[in-house]
């Protein structure tokens, strides 16, 4: 018996965040998934290296991969280093996968990387978005809206 997954997931330490991503994409559902690293990786993480910016993820065979993130080589590794921009396995259920391989395939959603942290457990996850790519126009519509609301956050403050 599974218990239903938090809304906000425990993140203990954040190491990489994608925060161009919830401006570039429309963000509809939110999954946790684990991602397999090597022992050099999992160090590198751990100083706070690595990044997702141009990364995503995509199915293939009935797995989830992450390509095209970046974890620097470990600066103590000798010659059992890790590759830095190798595609890495995410771990996810199975019916989670098929959902997701699903939407990307039907209905034209993109699988993004949001950010990458360690748990409470210390364990290293991976904050993964099925997401639909905006438009110039939405995006403009995003700034707008924003700006109202800082500008009504402001003008409320005055007030008092």
């Amino acid at each position: 018996m599974s218990r239903p997954k938090p809304a906000t997931f425990d993140k203990k330490k954040i190491v990489a965040e994608n925060r161009k991503a919830r401006f570039e994409y429309t963000i509809d559902t939110v999954y946790e998934a684990g991602i397999a690293l090597t022992g050099t990786e999992v160090k590198s993480l751990r100083f706070g290296e690595g990044s997702i910016a141009e990364s995503y993820a995509e199915v293939r065979d009935g797995i989830v991969w992450l390509v095209n993130a970046n974890v620097p080589e470990f600066s103590h590794g000798n010659r059992f280093n890790h590759e830095a921009k190798r595609p890495r396995k995410l771990l996810l259920h199975e019916r989670e996968i098929n959902k997701l391989h699903g939407a990307v395939a039907r209905e034209g959603m993109t699988l993004v990387p949001l950010s990458v942290y360690f748990n409470g457990r210390g364990r290293a996850k991976v904050e993964l978005a099925l997401a639909k790519g905006r438009k110039d126009h939405d995006k403009r519509a995003a700034i707008k809206e924003r700006e109202w609301k800082r500008e009504a956050g402001r003008i409320m403050r005055d007030r008092g």
